[in-house]
């Protein structure tokens, strides 16, 4: 089971070992916000709860410069997993600019595709095909993007990996 480590401030910070999770508040650098209270964790002579959602007692100052690397599955993740050109699910990605025209590996240049279109457009732009694109590619933003394992997402994460308004 995996523990998310949230910020003193309550920013998700990063994803966590139950064992690690309950080190952390064993030692006072942390407290429980959320427990699975069904699954405790049995010691010799007592039981804890398993701990699912931590807070850090002291805030983890995280360098503003820290950019998300370009993945594949980033891309699709980024994209909702639907193709930028019809909609379908997406399986693939696709450089908007060709990488044999000098197209980057990019945020701003790569977004999911499905399969057929990825075929279809094989090294041509969008707009030689006459195709728009559904989404413009971006860097994906918000700290929930650095913090690894939040793809996988556990339900009594929802409120503290959801955008601040």
């Amino acid at each position: 089971m995996r523990t998310l480590v949230l910020n003193a401030g309550f920013e998700p910070l990063a994803v966590v070992s139950f064992k690690r999770a309950l080190v952390l508040v064993m030692n006072g650098k942390a407290t429980i916000i959320e427990a699975d209270a069904a699954h405790p964790v049995w010691g010799l002579t007592e039981a804890w709860e398993r701990p699912s959602v931590i807070l850090l007692r002291r805030y983890v100052r995280i360098p503003s410069n820290r950019r998300v690397p370009v993945s594949r599955r980033g891309v699709l993740r980024r994209d909702g997993q639907h193709c930028a050109y019809c909609g379908n699910t997406a399986t693939t990605i696709d450089h908007v600019l060709p990488r044999s025209r000098g197209g980057a590996d990019s945020w701003e240049n790569l977004v999911a595709c499905c399969l057929k279109c990825n075929n279809k457009k094989s090294d041509r732009t969008p707009a030689e095909m006459g195709w728009t694109l559904r989404v413009r590619p971006k860097p994906p933003h918000g700290t929930s993007w650095i913090v690894r394992g939040v793809e996988r997402a556990q339900p009594q994460w929802e409120e503290y990996l959801a955008p601040a308004a």
